[in-house]
Parts: C-alpha cells; sequence; structure tokens
C-alpha cells in the first residue's frame, strides 16, 4: 500500500516550489490526471473490500481534496503575480515628461471641436455651455417632448435616483439642447449662439456610444427662416470639409422641438472604400435641423409672434470620424496612447481660419 503520507508530503513540496503556472499543471496531472498517483488510489478503492474500503476511502478523499485545494491556490497566487509583472512592465507613467521626439497629442474629438468653434465664430456664433446633469424640464418639457415620449423611456436614457424630497428624477442630457433652453431663458433677442459639450444615451456600437460630443446652434431674431438655415449649414460644411461648396439637400423629418425639421444629407460616393464627398449618386447624412417650434419659443418666455428662430444639431465624434478616416467610434473613447499616437494632432497647430483647420 502506498505510504499516503509521503505521497501527500512528496505533492505539497513540489507544488509549493513550483515555479510557474505550467508547472502546477504537470504536478496536477501527475496527481490527479487519468494514470496520476491519487487517481490510482481511487480506482484501486473498487478492488478492496468493504472493511478496507470505510478506512481508506475518507483517507484518499482527504488526500486528494487537499492536493487539489494546494494545487487551486499556488495556481491562483502564480497567475496573479504574472498579471503584476505584466501589468508593471506594459505600465505607462503619464505623469512623466514626454520624449523629445513627441509632445503630446490633442484628441481628434477636441481638435474637431476647436475646429467646428473656430468656423461657427468666424459666422458671427457665440458659444454657450450648460450643465451635464439636467432636470426634467430643461432636457425634455420645456423642448416639447410629450410626457409619454419614447425618450423619456429608461431603455434610452440615463436616469438618476429619485430626490428623496421631491420624488425628481434628473437625467445626463441626452443632448445639448438644454443649453438653448437656457440661454433663451436668460437673454433676449436676437440670440446667435452654439452649444458645444458632451451628451448621454443608451447605445453602443461602431458607431455609437453611451457618451459622445455635440454642437448644436441656436438663431432667435425677427424675420428668421429656413432659407437662413440652408445657408448657414452649407457655409459651414464647405469650410468644415474644406470645400468650395457642398452639394446638400434636406429632408422632411420629425424633432419634438422644430417645425418644420429636416435632415442634411451632403452628396458622396463610397466606392473603393473610400469617401468622397460632392461625388457620386449616393447621400451621407449629416445632421438634424429645423425651425424652433412655437411651444419651445413660449416656454421660454419668447413670444412666437415676434420672433422666429432656427436650430441645428450635429455630432462631433461623427464629424472627426468622416473628415480624418477613423473607422469606429468605440476606440475614440479608450484612451489607448498608441491609438492617440496615430490618429492625434499637434497641440501647437490650433484651428482657426487664418492659417486653415486641419
Amino acid at each position: 500500500m502506498t505510504d499516503l503520507a509521503q505521497l501527500e508530503l512528496d505533492l505539497i513540496n513540489a507544488i509549493g516550489s513550483a515555479d510557474s503556472v505550467a508547472a502546477v499543471e504537470a504536478i496536477r496531472v501527475s496527481a490527479l490526471g487519468k494514470t496520476g498517483a491519487i487517481s490510482g488510489l481511487l480506482k484501486g478503492m473498487g478492488a478492496m473490500n468493504p472493511d478496507e474500503r470505510r478506512e481508506q476511502g475518507p483517507v484518499i478523499n482527504g488526500l486528494r481534496d487537499r492536493v487539489t485545494a494546494a494545487l487551486t491556490a499556488k495556481k491562483a497566487e502564480l497567475e496573479a503575480a504574472e498579471l503584476d509583472a505584466r501589468l508593471l512592465s506594459e505600465r505607462i507613467d503619464l505623469t512623466l515628461p514626454a520624449r523629445p521626439r513627441r509632445k503630446g497629442s490633442v484628441h481628434p474629438t477636441m481638435q474637431v471641436m476647436d475646429e467646428m468653434i473656430a468656423v461657427f465664430a468666424e459666422m458671427g456664433f457665440a458659444v454657450a455651455e450648460g450643465p451635464d446633469v439636467e432636470d426634467d424640464f430643461h432636457n425634455f418639457t420645456a423642448l416639447n417632448f410629450p410626457p409619454k415620449h419614447p425618450a423619456r423611456e429608461m431603455h434610452d436614457t440615463f436616469f438618476l435616483k429619485p430626490d428623496p424630497a421631491t420624488g425628481e428624477r434628473k437625467v445626463l442630457r441626452t443632448h445639448t439642447s438644454p443649453v438653448q433652453v437656457r440661454t433663451m431663458m436668460s437673454q433676449k433677442p436676437p440670440i446667435r449662439i452654439i452649444a458645444p459639450g458632451r451628451t448621454f444615451r443608451k447605445d453602443s456600437d461602431a458607431t455609437h456610444t453611451p457618451m459622445f460630443h455635440q454642437i448644436e446652434g441656436l438663431v432667435i431674431d425677427r424675420d428668421i427662416h429656413m432659407g437662413h438655415l440652408k445657408t448657414t449649414l452649407t457655409t459651414f460644411m464647405a469650410r468644415f470639409f474644406e470645400l468650395d461648396d457642398v452639394d446638400a439637400r434636406f429632408r422632411p423629418h420629425h424633432f419634438p422641438f422644430t417645425e418644420p425639421s429636416a435632415e442634411m444629407d451632403i452628396r458622396c460616393d463610397r466606392s473603393g472604400g473610400k469617401l468622397t464627398l460632392n461625388e457620386g449618386t449616393d447621400w451621407l447624412e449629416i445632421l438634424g435641423c429645423g425651425m424652433v417650434h412655437p411651444n419651445v419659443l413660449k416656454n421660454c418666455g419668447i413670444d412666437p409672434d415676434e420672433y422666429q428662430g432656427f436650430a441645428f444639431g450635429m455630432g462631433v465624434d461623427r464629424l472627426a470620424m468622416l473628415k480624418y478616416g477613423i473607422p469606429d467610434l468605440r476606440p475614440m473613447f479608450d484612451a489607448d496612447t498608441r491609438w492617440l499616437g496615430h490618429y492625434g494632432f499637434s497641440a501647437f497647430a490650433a484651428p482657426n481660419p487664418a492659417s486653415g483647420l486641419s
């Protein structure tokens, strides 16, 4: 009969001296594999008489359990050590000065946002900002969203916990339109602003992320009409994409806060795996827009019989993808310095109309 105490001692010592996960696995196979030492003892119990089985069974099973526990603990210890060593070797200390050949990069989203602000500033727009956490009135009600509108549902919007005192649920803003509401309620027309910032929606794929960036625009004045809206947007797109002109169309659409509403498309060609604007027979949806709904003006204290206006909104990250050939939106938020090293921009090349945008 095998000396169980000596076998256990040998196995425990071997496990303790193992220096890799592969070594632990080799010991496991030698002890608990099909032809392992402990497996052989378990198989031999079939040849024992009942008295021997009652005596030896618990001893052999206990040996198996103790060796299994020792193997599991050692494997976990070695895996943790290997992970720590890998993390240490791949660690990048972002607090250290950059290498002389590389002084850091501007993220494409920030670069494109600066480009867009530069163009709109040249067109006479001021920049307005607002909070990321909004109440129902500014995010939905003031913008003419009906009480049962799908955007108010939990599957579309990030709602915060209800306020214990009032029961009100604030939200992570789903667009930068609340900035327009705050501006209209705090300023008298004429108004001409853009509202850049972060927005949040429950969506994630190659062209959508739960957090993304938007720029929305608002113009309020007397005698504003769709012609002003179309000219503003086509002029902006031509300057942003650095073209002489853009071949655009405006399709009827529906937004609760504008009437009439439209989506703007630009003619494009997608052949050969390359996107070319102003050519081909295809169309690329670029933004949503429309004339500000009279109810929105009333909710913000502006007389719709005296003032009219238009509004528009577009995704900053998506325009960055289109302009600079970024195939997937998700890596833009991965904080990967290698990706940023490829797509990033020089911090000394601030976009402006004089020296160029890109």
